[in-house]
């Protein structure tokens, strides 16, 4: 019966070893990607375990008639797919403004002349990485986000977000 229970013991470690992967401490790169408003982000994950980490990535947008920000702090689960190949999903909060030029819209009598607001939202993300066998991570993942506020640009609505990402490790 021993022996038994032994074996167990050690089939279980085994496999446990196998579901195993080795995040990378630190990760800090670009995240491509847009739903409604900010593309590129600069994007910084950290480990704070074995397979869980906290990724936090800031957006702006600077254009002609309009400027704003986006910050997102996301928590994530990784498991260990194959080969280099990792999962993650998680929740996640962020906290936005923008401000539009009245030049932009002054033929269009629905828009507040010099808009400007602030907004919150809700997120969440699942999405698929590669690891190289050098210091560089690849990133595919889509992240609903849910807005909160009473600007124009959040409308308390659903926005869909597929972004790419390039991270360096270290």
């Amino acid at each position: 019966m021993k022996k038994t229970f032994l074996a167990i013991i050690a089939c279980l470690g085994f496999v446990a070893m196998g579901f195993a992967q080795e995040i990378s401490k630190n990760a800090i790169g670009l995240r491509l990607g847009d739903s409604d408003g900010f593309g590129a982000e600069v994007s910084y994950q950290r480990a704070i375990g074995d397979n869980n980490r906290l990724e936090f990535d800031l957006g702006w947008r600077d254009g002609k008639y309009y400027d704003g920000f986006k910050l997102a702090g996301l928590y994530q689960w990784v498991w260990n797919i194959e080969g280099g190949f990792n999962w993650y999903a998680g929740p996640g909060v962020g906290f936005g403004a923008y401000k539009v030029d009245d030049y932009y819209y002054r033929d269009q009598d629905f828009y507040k002349k010099n808009d400007s607001d602030a907004f919150l939202f809700l997120a969440g993300v699942i999405g698929i990485e590669y690891s190289f066998d050098f210091p560089l991570l690849l990133s595919l993942d889509f992240r609903p986000e849910l807005g909160f506020g009473n600007s124009d640009y959040d409308n308390n609505d659903l926005d869909f977000d597929i972004g790419l990402g390039v991270r360096y490790q270290f």
